[in-house]
């Protein structure tokens, strides 16, 4: 059995009713009184931006039909990245074995889409606060070990930009 995933700094799970559908959706309540004034903004010299995202092309990649495979890297991934998991939800197409899931973070996200015809997989890892989306990439190419990688990295929004 997995150790739990650290709940900081969103400590309480709390439904609440959405106005427009009827719908109950969870929400996570920041217990720290000191956490609730936090913007989760990064401050790093004279910039301040919202988070990192990296944008990341695997071609030649190994394993990428196997949805418990996924999961359990995606769940490496976040934990690496000291960020908190929220839900991880997988979808396996027929016949190529294709997946497509999201990691919703407290953060932010962790998404991918595979192309297992083609060994090829697009991930997306988007964090804010002191989550360091870089340090899921290694634990993405242990895994899938593909012969050559593109990363893009984009830090969104950057005060003071338009």
């Amino acid at each position: 059995m997995m150790a739990q995933q650290k709940r900081a700094p969103y400590s309480s799970l709390v439904d609440f009713n959405n106005d427009v559908t009827g719908q109950r959706w969870p929400e996570y309540v920041d217990q720290d009184a000191a956490d609730v004034a936090k913007d989760h903004f990064i401050t790093r010299g004279d910039r301040v931006y919202a988070g990192k995202h990296l944008i990341l092309d695997f071609w030649g990649a190994r394993s990428l039909d196997n949805p418990v495979l996924m999961e359990n890297v995606l769940r490496r991934c976040v934990q690496a990245a000291g960020a908190t998991l929220l839900h991880i939800h997988l979808h396996r197409f027929s016949p190529s074995g294709g997946l497509s899931g999201v990691a919703v973070l407290a953060e932010s996200h962790i998404s991918v889409h595979t192309w297992p015809e083609n060994d090829f997989a697009a991930f997306d890892i988007f964090m804010c606060g002191d989550a360091h989306p870089e340090k899921a990439v290694d634990e993405l190419k242990a895994v899938f070990a593909p012969e050559r990688v593109s990363i893009v990295e984009q830090l969104r929004g950057v005060s003071g930009e338009s």
